[in-house]
């Protein structure tokens, strides 16, 4: 896109567990201020690609670029890297002997050199920038509801003030009303701060509202790649049944919600 190196460029990705092969010679750019989904079934490979961008993990072959730039997991640059990447877990995966504000520090304290005080200080911005308010940021993490979970862990994938954001189901357990409040931070925050979002999920209403391009993974590859509206209207049958699928789980879980609220 206009002569600039995409945020993120895997080149013939493979990944196997065993003789089980995930990723069979993924290609893949991210491009700078979009916002990417990465759809698919169940052991499609989201999260192992998500977790390969986020040098969490090495594919098996293949090539990984950030922000221009060649890295492997021995590489001396992959502390640099990580500090421009902020991941937000499924589960939130907070630390649960630790505070909010404590969770949301951790980051900073890892790779600067900070005042402690500048630190809390920042740490309690991050939280008001997700929308929790100021006394959330000393309680422990079981005292959160669900949804002030995914804020929290949100705030702490912002610490860093990452150029890029990486989202593992930041909807997964919440209700309707809770996911779109979710989907409006995300949108809010990436238009105010400029990063670059990709993110799974399997909602597909969150894809409509937040997606620029959504990519779908099948059979170790990349089976679609476009606009929302694009990939809706697809002709591969292949396409429209995951549609279908995931519209027929999405009824049923706000169903099994509605009887749950009676």
């Amino acid at each position: 896109m206009n002569g600039i190196a995409p945020v993120v460029r895997l080149r013939e990705i493979q990944t196997r567990f065993g003789h089980r092969i995930v990723h069979d010679g993924i290609d893949l750019d991210i491009h700078r201020g979009e916002i990417v989904t990465l759809l698919g079934g169940s052991g499609s490979g989201k999260t192992t690609l998500l977790r390969i961008m986020a040098l969490l993990m090495a594919p098996d072959s293949g090539s990984v670029e950030l922000f221009g730039k060649r890295v492997g997991l021995d590489d001396n640059k992959i502390q640099t890297m990580r500090r421009k990447m902020g991941f937000m877990f499924q589960f939130g995966a907070l630390f649960g002997g630790i505070n909010v504000r404590h969770n949301v520090a951790l980051p900073l304290m890892e790779h600067t050199h900070l005042p402690r005080r500048l630190i809390e200080e920042i740490a309690q911005l991050k939280l008001q920038l997700t929308g929790l308010p100021p006394s959330a940021s000393c309680l422990m993490p079981s005292e959160l509801s669900g949804g002030m979970i995914k804020r929290a862990a949100l705030a702490r994938a912002l610490a860093l003030d990452p150029e890029l954001l990486l989202l593992d189901e930041p909807g997964s357990g919440l209700d309707p009303a809770s996911t779109r409040s979710l989907d409006e931070l995300i949108r809010r925050l990436h238009d105010a701060l400029g990063i670059t979002v990709v993110m799974i999920t399997h909602d597909l209403a969150s894809v409509q509202r937040l997606a620029d391009r959504a990519i779908l993974l099948f059979e170790g590859g990349v089976l679609a790649d476009g606009a929302p509206h694009e990939l809706l209207a697809s002709e591969d049958q292949r396409v429209r049944y995951f549609f279908q699928l995931e519209l027929q789980r999405s009824r049923s879980a706000a169903l099994v919600v509605e009887e749950a609220e009676i």
